[in-house]
């Protein structure tokens, strides 16, 4: 019997997902695209079937209601549910697994729609709930968080003894030609930068105004970037498993007009996630923004340069210091000439896919929530170099960094 792999979401994530389910489809089977909108999951079955062959099932469902998720899922009759939706909808599709007992994936946790922070706590919570299920769940399996978190559990494994110091660094240096639009849904991108900044260090968590600490960094096959401290959720799971480890930060770059934008944008209101009211109608205006910033899965056809996210890891090996770098370069050309989005996108729903390949293989396997780091790192990074995502180690020496001073 095949399996049948079921999709919740149709933005420029949901687009890779499709396609690269469908180009591997002996593993996912009869797949099936889900969506609040289902003309968007049409325009996509439309476009995958032109250029794989393959041919993909569609569906209407609000992710809001555990109801129509179960309806959904039971009538699809799903072996796994990936989940690209807004990360607002993580626990209504989660509770709809359990509901139904099948195994789940999503690429970024819950995020409280009227609270702009983001944790893991309720999604660990439900840890107990999906193995009384007899189900897997499995958080994060986008590149940051992702495959970032299996950078390090990789790191872990074939490099150190034990892992003092992490740097998350992700780098888009792509051009859209836009003035300002985001690579993402612009309400979860702007919350993420607009939020103070945080790390980790001996044991505690130590928070910074947005954007107070910059760091020129090198970044292979682009160049020297301005980058920028943010808090980023993969960090609050790897201070749980990384042995040894005494801090962990997360940088991203930003164009000075980006953030001019931004500071523009946050200091006349638009930023806000309360409701306002405006001639006699209540809005939100981070949401009125969204609605006039550029869709961002219509940036791939205009988008060029190159995206590199990876990890800087210091630590120790046999009773020595060492450094590696693992780091990932993605071509935006080249992904939308694969499938039809740009790069970031890309780099998000390929991990996607295969996280719930391996799962579906049982080669990653579990009952209970877990993070990427949990599992054996080899066929994750295998399958990274086959599935469009090929990615480097370079070995520095003791006391060597790619910080620009």
């Amino acid at each position: 019997m095949p399996k049948k792999t079921l999709i919740i979401g149709a933005g420029g994530v949901g687009n890779v997902v499709a396609f690269k389910c469908a180009m591997n489809a002996k593993t996912f089977g009869d797949i099936t695209l889900a969506s609040r909108t289902v003309s968007k999951c049409n325009a996509i079955a439309k476009n995958v079937l032109e250029k794989t062959g393959v041919s993909l099932a569609t569906m209407r469902v609000d992710a809001d209601s555990v109801a129509e998720l179960v309806e959904v899922i039971e009538q699809v009759q799903a072996n796994i549910v990936i989940n690209v939706a807004l990360p607002y909808q993580d626990l209504t599709i989660m509770d709809a697994c359990t509901q139904c007992g099948v195994d789940y994936l999503d690429t970024a946790n819950y995020e409280h729609p009227d609270t702009a922070k983001f944790e893991y706590k309720e999604q660990w919570a439900r840890d107990a709930q999906f193995k009384e299920a007899n189900i897997m769940g499995l958080l994060g399996s986008g590149f940051d968080p992702g495959v970032t978190n299996v950078f390090c559990a990789y790191a872990q494994k074939h490099y150190f003894d034990e892992i003092h110091t992490i740097d998350i660094l992700d780098c888009n240096a792509g051009d859209h030609g836009y003035p300002f639009a985001t690579n993402f849904n612009p309400e979860i991108n702007l919350r993420e930068v607009s939020a103070k900044g945080r790390y980790w260090e001996n044991g505690d968590w130590i928070e910074t105004e947005p954007m107070a600490i910059k760091q020129v960094w090198d970044y292979p096959e682009v160049g020297a970037k301005d980058s920028y401290l943010l808090y980023h959720e993969e960090m609050e799971s790897l201070v749980k498993h990384i042995k040894g480890l005494k801090r962990i930060r997360f940088f991203m770059t930003f164009g000075e007009s980006y953030l001019t934008h931004m500071k523009c944008l946050e200091n006349v209101g638009m930023l806000g996630i309360k409701e306002v009211e405006h001639k006699g109608m209540k809005i939100v205006p981070m949401e009125f923004l969204a609605t006039l910033l550029p869709d961002p899965a219509s940036l791939g056809p205009r988008t060029k340069g190159k995206t590199n996210i990876g990890i800087f890891a210091k630590g120790m090996k046999d009773g020595v210091e060492k450094t590696i770098y693992i780091y990932q370069v993605s071509d935006h050309e080249k992904c939308y000439q694969e499938v039809m989005s740009q790069g970031v996108s890309y780099t998000t729903g390929v991990p996607a896919m295969i996280g719930a390949k391996l799962m579906l293989e049982g080669k990653w396997q579990g009952k209970g929530v877990f993070n990427m780091e949990e599992f054996d790192p080899d066929p994750f990074m295998e399958e990274l170099m086959v599935q469009g995502l090929p990615w480097k180690v370079m070995e520095l020496g003791a006391d060597e960094s790619r910080e620009v001073k």
